[in-house]
């Protein structure tokens, strides 16, 4: 492959934070070592086989200005929304909401499994597109393809392309890529990307040889990759199995306000106002 492989730029260490109603979390950004590589906004990893972390969920809550992505290893976590949506996901499925101009859901882990694994990925929207309406894709697992090439790697392609491929998940602003991949032992992946995206990728098995200079990285990290236009990985002994997600950066400023994130304080204040009103997100419905 002659394109210029990405440097490892920056390796985070999750940190365990607590959210929803008490839900014990691997976060690696927003964070003291890594706040905002655009267009992402929030990375968490939420795994355990103890209920106590977890069964306490995300009970209803609003978004506004954001995407966010929950993608699912095992367990069950039942979900329902303000525009009508309404089930569970469990094992390899996902979850694509665009929050847009607003939405409430709520997702809520359930008993029953031995454990509960997944990953939650926020997603900024540009300005231009801050306030369309609210969309919810739910992609179960049987339809998301997998492309295994002859040396033994597997790529679930959530979104994105792989060797003319392409992933369920569609019509999204940043026009991401999202991607499951696991490598044998000593494999070797390599896979083209946009050099105007943002790359990042999170380990969470295993352990590989990353980037132009073969940095050896294991699970639990996130990577932030530099600048190029491929990646490079290469397993080690015990293989390797990681996320890999680009998406093009918006160039814009933000400004946060828990799960808000708008360009201006006066588009938060504005938000604000309408939860104090109760307008927020009333009125939608799925054809908005």
């Amino acid at each position: 492959m002659s394109n210029s492989i990405r440097p490892v730029q920056k390796i985070v260490t999750p940190q365990t934070v607590m959210e929803g109603a008490g839900v014990r979390l691997k976060r690696s950004f927003p964070g003291p070592a890594l706040d905002f590589p655009d267009p992402f906004l929030l990375f968490d990893h939420f795994g355990s086989a103890n209920s106590a972390d977890y069964l306490a969920g995300f009970p209803m809550h609003p978004h506004r200005g954001i995407e966010t992505v929950t993608y699912m290893l095992a367990g069950v976590v039942a979900h329902r929304d303000s525009i009508g949506n309404a089930g569970a996901i469990g094992a390899g499925d996902v979850q694509w909401m665009t929050a847009g101009r607003g939405i409430l859901h709520e997702e809520m882990p359930q008993r029953g499994e031995p454990r509960l694994d997944g990953f939650q990925l926020w997603v900024n929207l540009p300005a231009h597109s801050k306030m369309i309406a609210p969309r919810y894709q739910d992609v179960p697992a049987e339809k998301i393809p997998t492309v295994t090439r002859n040396t033994g790697i597997a790529i679930r392609v959530i979104a994105g392309e792989v060797d003319g491929v392409r992933g369920p998940v569609t019509d999204i602003v940043a026009d991401p890529e999202y991607l499951d991949v696991s490598i044998p032992a000593d494999g070797v992946f390599e896979h083209a990307i946009p050099a105007e995206h943002t790359v990042i990728a999170y380990v969470f098995a295993g352990m590989g040889m990353f980037g132009v200079n073969g940095e050896t990285i294991g699970a639990s990290r996130l990577i932030v990759f530099g600048a190029g236009d491929a990646i490079r990985v290469r397993a080690q002994e015990i293989g390797v199995r990681l996320l890999l997600m680009s998406g093009v950066p918006a160039h814009e400023p933000i400004v946060r306000y828990g799960p808000f994130v708008m360009n201006t304080r006066e588009e938060i204040m504005q938000t604000l106002r309408e939860l104090q009103a109760g307008t927020f997100a009333q009125g939608l419905t799925k054809s908005d």
